[in-house]
Parts: C-alpha cells; sequence; structure tokens
C-alpha cells in the first residue's frame, strides 16, 4: 500500500476546484464520461499501430447508480492504467493523459478523436463527490490492477484492486449537498445535454421496448403481438450526421438528423448547409435554415457547439456572426479555445477564422440556390428574408456576396433582384430630381386605399413587413445615391414621386385658415397635424399619412438602433389629409350649420381613420351610431 500527497502548488486546491472550476457542477459527468471515451480511442489507436494484439469486444461506457450506497460510477474497457501511470495521471493536477497521448503519437493519431486537453477534467468530480474511487487494470495484462483513493484532500491512498477486466471504473461517493446526482432523471438529463452523440456507446441502466414477438403470434386484429422486452437504454448516437460526408447523407437523413436535435419542434427545416473543412482549422458541422418567427430573440440559442462530439455549449455569439445565431445545428471544432475568457474567444485567430468561413459558406450556399433552382429559391424567400436582412445588417461582406440574391416581392407576388427591379420601375417612378423612389407596404391589407391609389399611377408597390426591414431600408438607401423608399402611407402618391408643382387649389389660403379650426376640433391635435394638399377630384376626402422619416425612426428603434433621437420615445406623429379639391371640403366650408358642419368633418375625419385601422372602441361605436342617424 501507498500514500501521499498530490503534487499541487497549494494545499487549498481542491477548494478552488470544487468552487470555480467550472461554473456549473453538472459538467463533472461531461468531463468524466469525456475521459471513459478517450480511454476507449486510445485503445482503439494502439490496436491499429499494432501495440495492443488482444481482442477489443465491448468498449461500452457504463453509467450507473447505487442509491442505496449513494454512488455513481462510469465504467469504461477502454486503455486503464497501472500503478505508475495513476500517480502520474491522478496525483498531478493538470497534467493531461490525453496531451501526453498525442505528443508521444504525433503523426500517428491525428484521427483518434481524443477529446481532452487540459488534465483538470477529472477534479471535476470533487465538486459532487466527498470520496472518489478510482478502480484501474492497464490494457497490458503483466501489469496489476490498482484502486486510487481521496476524500477530497491533497491526500491519497493506492492500493492492489481486485479488478479483473482492463479499463477504468470511477467511483463517486456523492456528497451530502450533492444528492440530486443520485436521481435518475438528473443523470439522464446530464446526458442526454453533454453526451448524445459521443463517439463510443453510453449506456445507462436499461429501458422497456415493445417488439413483435418472436414466436410470431397474432393479436385479435390478426397483427404481430407485441411483448414488453427489457433492454440496455444507450443514451447516445455515436455517429451523427455532421460526422459523415455529405455525399453519403440525403434529404431526408437531414431532417431526421434535426428532429434528434430539435424533437419538440414540428417544422422541416427549409434546408441546410454541410460544414467539412480540415484546413487551415479543423470544422464539421451541420447548419439549418428553420422556419423564423417574428420575434428573433426567440430563434437564437439553437446552434450546439461541439468538441470532438462532446458538446459545450449552445451560447455561439462568440464563435459565429451574430446573424448566424438565427440558424440551428450542430458546429463542431477541436480547435475552438474552451476553458477560457469570452475576450480571449472574441480575440482568437481560429475562432474569427471559422466565423468568417460560416458566414461565406452561408452566403454562397444562398447564392447557387438562387443561381440553380430561382423558383425554389423564391418560395423560401419570405421564410429567409429575416435571417438574410439581419446578415445585410451586421455582416458587411455577407451583404456585398449576396447582394445579387437579394430580393425584392411586389404586392401581385412577383420577385425581383435590386438591379432587376430598378429597371422594372425606371423612368415611371422618378421624381422630378431624377430619384428613383421604391413604393413598399409593410401590411397590404390595411393600407390596401394605398396601394389601390398607387395603382391607378401605373406604380408598383413592394413588401417589407419583417422586424428588420425600415433597417434594411436604410441600407439599401446607403448604397444607391439615387434611390429612396417611401412607404405607401407615409404620403400622397402626388407627394410621394413629385413630378412637378403641385396643381391649382380650390381653397384659398383664407379658406383653409376657416377651415382649419374645425377639423383641429374632431381629432387629436397632439398627434394630428392638418395638412390641405391639392389632388385629384377622385382622391378619398381625406387620408391618414405618416411621416416617413419619424416613422422609421420609431420603427428602427422599437427593433434597436434608434438612432440619434431615442425613437422609443418618440410620440405618434400623424398628419390628417385634406384633399382641398374634393367636393366633399367645399361642402363642409360652406355648410352654414355649425353643428352640421363639425358632423360633416368628424364623418370624414373618422372615414380617414376607419380606413387606417385606427378607429377603435367608443370611437368606433360613436362613428357606426352616427352613419346609422346620417343614412336615415
Amino acid at each position: 500500500m501507498a500514500k501521499g500527497k498530490i503534487n499541487v502548488q497549494t494545499e487549498n486546491i481542491f477548494p478552488i476546484i470544487k468552487k470555480f472550476l467550472y461554473s456549473d457542477h453538472e459538467i463533472f459527468l461531461r468531463e468524466l464520461v469525456s475521459n471513459a471515451v478517450d480511454a476507449s480511442s486510445k485503445l482503439k489507436t494502439l490496436q491499429k499501430l499494432g501495440e495492443f494484439k488482444g481482442e477489443l469486444g465491448n468498449t461500452r461506457i457504463e453509467v450507473s447508480i447505487d442509491a442505496k450506497a449513494k454512488t455513481l460510477t462510469i465504467k469504461d474497457r477502454g486503455i486503464g492504467m497501472n500503478a505508475d501511470e495513476v500517480k502520474k495521471y491522478l496525483n498531478q493536477v493538470a497534467f493531461s493523459g490525453a496531451e501526453e497521448f498525442l505528443k508521444k503519437y504525433e503523426g500517428k493519431a491525428d484521427d483518434a478523436g481524443i477529446i481532452g486537453n487540459f488534465g483538470l477534467g477529472f477534479y471535476s468530480a470533487f465538486m459532487v463527490a466527498s470520496e472518489v474511487e478510482v478502480h484501474s487494470k492497464s490494457f497490458r495484462e503483466e501489469d496489476e490492477a490498482v484502486k486510487w483513493s481521496c476524500d477530497g484532500s491533497p491526500n491519497y491512498t493506492l492500493t492492489k484492486s481486485k479488478k479483473e477486466d482492463r479499463g477504468t471504473e470511477i467511483v463517486l461517493h456523492i456528497a451530502e449537498d450533492s444528492k440530486e446526482f443520485l436521481e435518475e432523471n438528473r443523470i439522464s438529463g446530464i446526458l442526454n445535454k453533454y453526451c448524445k452523440f459521443l463517439p463510443q456507446e453510453i449506456q445507462f441502466g436499461t429501458k422497456t421496448e415493445s417488439v413483435d414477438d418472436p414466436s410470431g403470434e397474432k393479436d385479435e386484429a390478426g397483427n404481430p403481438k407485441r411483448i414488453e422486452n427489457e433492454v440496455d437504454n444507450i443514451i447516445n448516437n455515436t455517429s451523427p450526421a455532421w460526422k459523415k460526408m455529405p455525399a453519403d447523407l440525403k434529404d431526408e437523413d437531414y431532417k431526421a438528423f434535426y428532429k434528434e436535435l430539435y424533437p419538440f419542434t414540428f417544422d422541416d427545416p427549409l434546408f441546410n448547409i454541410h460544414l467539412n473543412v480540415d484546413y487551415p482549422f479543423n470544422l464539421t458541422g451541420v447548419l439549418f435554415f428553420p422556419k423564423l418567427s417574428g420575434n428573433m430573440e426567440l430563434q437564437k440559442n439553437k446552434i450546439q457547439l461541439y468538441s470532438n462530439q462532446v458538446f459545450i455549449t449552445d451560447s455561439v455569439e462568440d464563435i459565429v456572426p451574430e446573424f448566424l445565431t438565427l440558424l440551428h445545428g450542430v458546429i463542431d471544432s477541436p480547435d475552438i479555445p474552451l476553458n477560457v475568457s469570452r475576450s480571449y474567444l472574441q480575440s482568437d485567430s481560429n475562432v474569427k477564422k471559422i466565423s468568417s468561413h460560416i458566414s461565406k459558406k452561408v452566403a454562397d450556399k444562398l447564392a447557387e440556390m438562387f443561381k440553380k433552382d430561382r423558383k425554389d429559391y423564391e418560395s423560401k424567400w419570405d421564410d429567409i428574408r429575416l435571417f438574410v436582412e439581419y446578415g445585410c445588417l451586421t455582416d458587411e461582406k455577407f451583404f456585398e456576396r449576396m447582394k445579387g440574391a437579394i430580393l425584392l416581392k411586389n404586392t401581385k407576388g412577383e420577385f425581383f433582384t435590386l438591379e432587376e427591379y430598378q429597371t422594372k420601375i425606371g423612368e415611371l417612378q422618378k421624381n422630378k430630381n431624377d430619384e428613383l423612389i421604391v413604393l413598399y407596404t409593410n401590411n397590404p391589407e390595411e393600407q390596401h386605399q394605398f396601394i389601390q391609389s398607387a395603382d391607378k399611377y401605373n406604380y408598383d408597390v413592394v413588401e417589407l413587413s419583417s422586424p428588420l426591414s425600415s433597417h434594411f431600408i436604410q441600407k439599401l438607401e446607403g448604397g444607391e445615391e439615387k434611390m429612396r423608399f417611401a412607404r405607401v402611407d407615409s404620403d400622397t402618391m402626388d407627394k410621394l414621386i413629385q413630378k412637378a408643382d403641385a396643381p391649382e387649389t380650390n381653397l384659398s389660403e383664407d379658406q383653409q385658415n376657416e377651415l382649419k379650426p374645425v377639423l383641429e376640433s374632431v381629432v387629436d391635435k397632439e398627434k394630428f397635424s392638418i395638412v390641405f394638399e391639392s389632388l385629384p377630384e377622385t382622391e378619398m376626402p381625406m387620408l391618414i399619412t405618416r411621416p416617413e422619416f419619424m416613422r422609421r425612426m420609431k420603427e428602427q428603434a422599437e427593433t434597436g438602433g434608434g438612432g440619434m433621437f431615442g425613437g422609443a420615445t418618440l410620440p405618434d406623429a400623424y398628419n390628417l389629409v385634406v384633399n382641398s379639391n374634393h367636393p366633399l371640403t367645399s361642402k363642409i366650408l360652406l355648410e352654414p350649420n355649425a353643428d352640421k358642419k363639425k358632423l360633416l368633418a368628424k364623418q370624414a375625419a373618422d372615414l380617414a381613420l376607419l380606413s387606417q385601422n385606427m378607429l377603435k372602441g367608443e370611437a368606433l361605436s360613436k362613428f357606426i351610431e352616427r352613419s346609422v342617424d346620417i343614412i336615415e
């Protein structure tokens, strides 16, 4: 029997490990299972190199709970350790056996799939255990089995063990304050989170499966009789989609993998991008384009980061560009530093290269889809538009790559690239200052009246209705000197695309000043400004418009980036546009009865509000009652 002290720089190392090594105590199971997987991977490598002549047999890792003994056990049939190796690897904190193995077999074991790098993972066991036992037997037949034990202090014991089979068995005596780790559901949840795609089979107890009766017996309906069988509960898929070659996978394989990642998602992904890079960095993965809802925040944190098939995190903002966090899927790279600060991540050259590569890969995929099958691309545009807008706003290189595949859809359901659309509207939608005016709507139903007005002029209107449209419009305007976007309800058509000076008005300035107080008395003066416009008689007598600049500022603020005026605090501001050439306007002006004059003005103003879905509650009820009275 040997006794000694673990070689550390300070006797306070264990409290430090227990409190600060990892932010989440459940991580200990990830570390120990990963070590077990490494042990098996090392043995397979040695067999390939001819240093292990025996039979591999079953290399399954077993995780088990003994609630009575208050123990949690992780068992493998990997490379194992002799007494000297135990002293070397367990008695020197931060000495990594994985790291030493890779150095020894450099150039020969590059594909070994070794996970561990730091040598601290084993000691995470002391975050939840009052005592840890390690029973290990080396794959070398001549080596004796050993037992190492430690109670969380720098003191350990090393004795012979009765273990007969190769491999390592780690027994954690769970501490009183960590009893949750003796619950099956808790351990099952951790294994499912961190170990779901590890390359070695991991068994956690058994499960009941319903299968066809092997005897061939039929039930009353003539169907094969089902019986319940107790089978090993294998918790992981050892060969996930991202570890396979794209040529070996079909669309249904990707969809099945998507369901495996997100079992509670009912929609299929729109399409996927398979990542497979081995130079100048290692990167594999599959990214999916989901159907996006209007709420971007709900879509984030769906990309899972792995290192050699070990789950690390789903917070990947520092590893992939911001806009790519809207995607779903998996990224796996051993070249991403894991146990380091966020500031280090942000400055790490490999991380920057990976981020840039993924962004380029996504842009290239979209551009390829557009060129290969434009109709299919158009059918997906409404679902991917938010993502594309987000990418263009946050990544200039992505914007440049995507420029030729950005689409505008008009109210007739036709699609155009930016260049095609500029050609389409051509001279027709140029104003007197030679500016090309792109008319858009964010709600064709609510703004139908204004779209109709545009139709009378043969103007075209595009739909831009995503939460980021205001920001995106500004981005497009910035790239084109003589192109400007204007929402169809932001002014009258003659003003939106002003071809010449306004026609003469039927109302003099004095008449407008006489009518203005009447109109101000029937609307909220805090919200509405009375504006007289010389419009054709065929236009409505009154319209509600919202100035483009003020509205855009407010919309941008609501989705972030309100600009210099803090748009979120801007009050709602509308124009009540009075058509000075409409007969009803003259009728209101000339009405001698003051009460009737106000009634007509109120009715006309409410009609304008109703057309914009702005007449609600009591005001709507009164309008309906008033309309009935007028008809009678």
